[in-house]
């Protein structure tokens, strides 16, 4: 016993003497501690599967031939969803999160519980000659894309949302969502005013190289089309000229990518649907690990805003050598979702934390 104690004395002493920390305050009640001698990103990627709990990613362990990039992440921690307003968060609150750092009402895009316009990750990196990007497999308005570059008191206001995109900053959109500029209510031709912007709008099919210019890439008059409905490989081919385009930039890039339907087939109870959906997400998460691993200089974070579908892999009946995919409601859920990391950084995510904190870690890393 003495000699253990002994050992243990020596071991913290030591981890004390050769580490220095300083403590950073990310939220009223959460401070996180971060080594002054690690190295930070220059760039980060966040991935979001939309919906997507612990037992969506143990999914691809199951149904993916070979191993899935999940399991290629060496942090691990977990995120606590509930939003200002409700213990079972919805996917606009879920993402302001990630995008301002703070607690709202569901169906809140980038505004606080008193609807005052909260500065966004894209917004305030932006301004400080960073490259941003927002990839998704819903319209550019839907919930979680439009956190990131948008101010108004309800999810709903597609036509409001896409108001700001022209003054957005924003160097790359792909998605879908091309009726909320051409044919809206008010009349007004938005695609028009992108361009006017110095963007090039892009509606027949994704580029194979990324434009000098800023570019909106609008697939899709709403939502992109499923997997099974001949989407293809959309989701990562976006993300791999996304990062061939932002990674130009000398400052560094913040990327948001969503895997967004991924919800959508929570939302039907269609495990088919999800588990495509799924697949698909993890495939994007192979082109992002590949780009940080050769450039070096990357942080990749992947997280959900919350679980939707109650989702499970039970055994079929009492034979508990087959799964079953097994739902216990078409909405979400307040389960803590899981958050993976990998690169400079990495080590901030581990643990159990609130939603908000991965916005201030990032920011954090942000900071020079």
């Amino acid at each position: 016993m003495q000699l253990k104690i002994s050992f243990l004395t020596f071991f913290f002493s030591s981890l004390l003497i050769t580490t220095s920390c300083v403590s950073v305050q990310v939220s009223d009640n959460t401070v996180s501690t971060y080594s002054s001698e690690e190295k930070k990103p220059k760039n980060i990627i966040l991935l979001i599967g939309d919906g997507m709990g612990l037992s969506q990613v143990s999914a691809a362990i199951y149904y993916k031939n070979g191993k899935p990039n999940f399991e290629h992440f060496s942090t691990i921690g977990l995120s606590k969803t509930s939003s200002a307003s409700d213990l079972i968060t919805d996917s606009a609150a879920g993402a302001t999160v990630f995008s301002t750092g703070v607690k709202t009402y569901n169906g809140a895009i980038g505004v606080n519980k008193d609807t005052i316009a909260v500065p966004t990750i894209v917004e305030q990196l932006s301004q400080r000659g960073l490259a941003t990007g927002i990839i998704a497999t819903s319209s550019i308005q839907h919930a979680t894309p439009a956190s990131f570059y948008a101010h108004v008191k309800s999810r709903r206001m597609y036509e409001e949302i896409t108001e700001f995109a022209p003054n957005s900053g924003v160097n790359f959109f792909a998605g879908g969502g091309l009726k909320f500029f051409n044919k809206r209510k008010d009349g007004n031709d938005l695609l028009a005013e992108m361009e006017a912007k110095g963007y090039k709008v892009i509606t027949d099919q994704l580029p194979k190289t990324p434009s000098e210019k800023n570019e909106l890439i609008l697939l899709a008059e709403d939502g992109m089309p499923k997997i099974n409905e001949g989407r293809g490989n959309f989701l990562p081919n976006a993300t791999k000229l996304a990062l061939d385009k932002l990674s130009k930039n000398e400052k560094g890039f913040f990327l948001m990518v969503e895997g967004s339907q991924i919800d959508w087939g929570g939302h039907n109870n269609d495990a088919d649907y999800l588990i495509e959906e799924l697949l698909d997400f993890d495939k994007t998460l192979g082109v992002a690990l590949d780009f940080a691993k050769q450039n070096g200089e990357t942080l990749v974070i992947v997280t959900a805003d919350h679980e939707t579908g109650g989702f499970t892999l039970a055994s079929d009946g009492k034979d508990y050598n087959k799964v079953k995919p097994v739902f216990s409601t078409t909405g979400h859920s307040g389960t803590m979702v899981p958050v993976f990391a990998e690169g400079p950084g990495a080590s901030k995510f581990n643990g159990i934390f609130e939603s908000i904190a991965i916005y201030h870690k990032m920011m954090a890393l942000f900071d020079k």
